[in-house]
């Protein structure tokens, strides 16, 4: 059985078993701020680099370095370059941050470690190190994860001081070998009023409390956190979403890594404005495809985007939270602190159920292919849609399904190793899908014969049944078979 994102096991759905006692995964560990174009392959190579880093200064290590060393393994070393995964690693090892860094940052800081042949460890050590160094061992796959990476560093005498294995588990999580938990997970150990695993643990706690799914989330977020400090720190999810789609409409040309893919967004807003003046609900898909590609474009360019819950499928959830905002009647016209409250609600929905794919699965596709990234994130958005549209809990778990059902067995073959092709349209199909479950969903009564949680664990068998070449290494599929232009 397919090891869950905390690097546990599920046994099934029947949602009987106790919630672990380990930090437990909240909405703003599944929404984060970050930079492209992959949050498996860039944002979670960064964070592990930087947590090398502050294991060697809290082991009081790090002025006594004199040689680096790292190593990629499985597909962060098939396709690292295309996903920025070396360049990430080498900017996580002198202490930056996905979620604070400036892409205008990333490029100055590797044109200073290139020309100088030097990066500076922790900020403040000088180790003679550059991308070239990094060794790759793309046919090599660790046993926990296929998104390995080790980090070891030795004495002048050559004596080893420290070596450390991390993996990179999808949506930027990152676990270091030997520990059960992803690193940093926002809500503390055994502080969860309403803890769930599953989506039947989910739903019981919403018939027994009278909650709907954000309600759910609500009350455990604020275990640790004030709600005014969910509330703002959504807001400001949005606000990067926002602020994402509209740097992409600004850009033209080229998106960079050698396949000429044109930047489509900035002439198909263009043509929005003339043809849709008034916002036409006629011209709904058009809107949302637009927001979408404008959000992935922008990934693809390493831009600053918010992880939703993989950065290959960061356009989803914003495309979907646009057409509730502009075309739900109701929420379409209400006040903007109206509006406010549907975009909290829809995100604390979405990320209830994003708990439950990296509870009993994976958002890897490294792991279980693109179903974990597009699937996921479609799935999510069905639920929050479904959610401020009315929908009960039993409607909004029926949403979530018909999204993953309909995502099950995607591959994940990006053409060159670049999130780019099919990864940008894939977003935009996949946003659709999520409009078109919630309103299935809410035309029934929530009654269905396929549960959220059969859903979730045939996307965990069939991803490891995936063949590895479909698995975001770039050996299989549409990357082997598409000419490279």
């Amino acid at each position: 059985m397919a090891a869950s994102a905390a690097g546990s096991t599920t046994s099934g759905t029947t949602g009987d078993s106790p919630a672990p006692a380990r930090p437990a995964i909240g909405v703003f560990d599944l929404f984060t701020i970050g930079i492209g174009p992959s949050s498996s392959h860039t944002v979670g190579p960064m964070r592990a680099a930087a947590a090398f880093t502050r294991e060697l200064a809290d082991a009081g290590l790090t002025e006594r370095v004199h040689g680096l060393s790292v190593d990629l393994f499985g597909s962060l070393a098939a396709t690292g370059r295309g996903h920025g995964t070396m360049l990430a690693i080498l900017l996580g090892l002198e202490g930056a941050r996905p979620d604070e860094i400036m892409p205008a940052d990333v490029e100055a800081g590797l044109a200073r470690i290139a020309s100088g042949g030097t990066l500076q460890l922790g900020g403040i050590r000088p180790v003679s190190f550059v991308e070239a160094d990094i060794v790759l061992h793309p046919f090599t796959r660790l046993e926990r994860h296929p998104n390995g990476m080790r980090f070891a560093v030795t004495a002048a005498d050559g004596t080893a001081l420290l070596t450390s294995t991390y993996f990179s588990i999808g949506g930027g999580f990152i676990v270091r070998e030997g520990d059960d938990a992803p690193a940093e997970l926002s809500i503390p150990a055994d502080s969860l009023p309403l803890p769930f695993r599953t989506a039947e643990q989910l739903l019981r706690h919403c018939d027994e409390n009278s909650l709907s799914f954000s309600g759910v989330m609500l009350r455990n977020e604020l275990a640790s956190r004030t709600e005014e400090q969910v509330r703002d720190g959504l807001l400001r999810i949005r606000t990067a979403m926002d602020e994402c789609k509209d740097s992409s409409l600004s850009r033209t040309g080229t998106l960079p890594g050698g396949l000429n893919v044109h930047r489509r967004a900035p002439a198909w807003h263009a043509r929005l404005l003339l043809e849709d003046p008034d916002r036409s609900p006629a011209f709904w898909q058009e809107w949302v495809n637009l927001v979408a590609l404008a959000v992935n474009e922008e990934n693809a360019s390493g831009g600053r985007v918010v992880t939703a819950p993989t950065n290959g499928a960061a356009g989803i959830i914003p495309a979907v939270l646009f057409y509730a905002t502009h075309y739900i009647p109701g929420i379409a016209d209400a006040s903007p602190q109206q509006k406010d409250d549907v975009v909290v609600r829809f995100l604390l929905a979405a990320g209830a159920v994003g708990v439950l794919y990296k509870e009993q699965a994976s958002i890897s596709g490294a792991e279980v292919g693109c179903q974990g990234e597009v699937g996921s994130a479609s799935s999510m958005a069905a639920a929050g849609l479904a959610e401020v549209m009315g929908g009960t809990p039993q409607q909004v778990e029926n949403a979530a399904e018909i999204a993953m059902e309909h995502n099950l067995g995607l591959t994940c073959d990006p053409i060159g190793g670049l999130v780019q092709i099919p990864c940008i349209e894939r977003n935009a199909i996949a946003a659709a899908k999520a409009i078109n479950a919630a309103k299935m969903a809410l035309w029934g009564d929530g009654t269905h014969h396929v549960s959220l949680d059969e859903v979730i664990a045939t996307m965990r068998e069939t991803g490891r049944d995936m063949d590895s070449k479909y698995k975001e290494t770039s050996q299989g599929g549409l990357a082997v078979n598409v000419v490279e232009c």
